[in-house]
């Protein structure tokens, strides 16, 4: 293999599973994670299950048994600028956290190229779109201010398109994936930047895992597409699905917030869509809604930003929001967009009160 990377990723869930594809491609990752999740990881590995097309059960990942190294610690574990790339993989609102936030100021003046794996794409990545007002969107940010520091050159976003979550009846280091598909990257301003991506693309795709009685094919690949727009192809499925689950008296599964009201599902759908290619998007950027409404068939519990209202969040990731006020700029509005931006705000202001 010729170039092995140093790849610092804050954020342990999604970020395990970027962080073992990495890992089993020769890289060496850091983990940015809570000491309890550090100290699992560093003793006994992160472990990543993934359901695989045509065998029974799940596949185990150890990272302890992958050619690369993967270890972790806290926000003050680690320099960004001793890495060739950094990636964000935590929600937005915790950036703003005590000792995140530092990190998150030191990655900006690091210069070093940023992935963000985020639904809810950084500021600075929204000044890459051109016809998108970033400034006029601060306000669906719970902390715009801890992302002025960047350079938009040098961010750039990756749709975490794979769902995954951690089993509640396991440790903090097991995370187990639902849904198998790929994280799909825009490029980065720079050619060079841009090549760092698209060797460990190639690098992730030529890994065969040994199951003991076979070597096989993993899914969840790293996608690099020129496009800046393929990542806001999740925008539709988040506004039609994942903050559709959020009710005004509780939660329901993606698969109902889907499939409950398909034709409204639909005309969301197709709404977001065409926002997105008023803004530049090309049709194949997108995914086309049945795919999506297959997909959705598979997803039996509420959205992660539902689970976080039902449990009392003051924050969480608005990308609801966000498309809300992009949408506006461009004279464009959805009613039912409207209702569910509405229903979101109710559950936060309530959680806000109780606390």
């Amino acid at each position: 293999m010729a170039t092995t990377y140093k790849i610092l990723i804050m954020g342990a869930s999604y970020g395990s599973l970027l962080g073992t594809k990495l890992a089993a491609a020769g890289h060496t990752v850091k983990l940015v994670c809570l000491p309890a999740e550090a100290d699992l990881i560093n003793q006994e590995g992160a472990i990543v299950r993934l359901p695989i097309k045509g065998r029974e059960g799940l596949v185990e990942i150890s990272s302890k048994k992958l050619p690369g190294q993967m270890s972790a610690g806290g926000t003050t574990a680690f320099n960004p600028a001793d890495f060739d790339l950094v990636a964000l993989a935590m929600q937005e609102p915790q950036y703003r956290s005590p000792g995140v936030r530092e990190l998150l100021e030191a990655v900006a003046k690091s210069k070093v190229p940023c992935m963000s794996i985020m639904n809810m794409p950084p500021l600075p990545y929204l000044a890459r779109i051109p016809g998108v007002d970033a400034a006029a969107c601060r306000g669906c940010y719970t902390d715009p201010a801890v992302w002025d520091s960047f350079d938009p050159k040098l961010m750039t976003l990756c749709s975490p398109d794979p769902q995954a979550f951690r089993p509640p009846e396991d440790k903090v280091n097991v995370l187990q994936v639902r849904l198998p598909t790929n994280f799909k990257s825009a490029r980065f301003d720079s050619d060079a930047h841009t090549a760092i991506l698209r060797q460990l693309e190639k690098d992730i795709e030529a890994v065969r895992f040994d199951t003991g009685d076979a070597k096989i094919e993993l899914p969840v690949k790293l996608k690099v597409h020129d496009s800046i727009f393929v990542p806001l192809a999740k925008w539709s499925m988040l506004l039609s699905g994942n903050y559709r689950c959020v009710q005004k008296d509780g939660m329901i599964p993606i698969k109902d917030a889907v499939h409950g009201d398909i034709e409204a599902s639909r005309s969301v759908y197709t709404w977001v869509a065409k926002l997105c290619m008023s803004l530049g998007a090309a049709e194949n950027d997108l995914v086309p809604f049945e795919k999506y409404a297959a997909a959705a068939q598979s997803l039996g519990s509420p959205s992660s930003a539902a689970r976080a209202l039902a449990a009392g969040a003051t924050n969480i990731e608005r990308v609801d929001r966000l498309v809300q006020a992009i949408a506006a700029q461009k004279g464009m509005q959805n009613p039912v967009v409207d209702r569910s931006v509405a229903l979101v705000d109710g559950w936060l202001e309530a959680n806000r009160r109780k606390v």
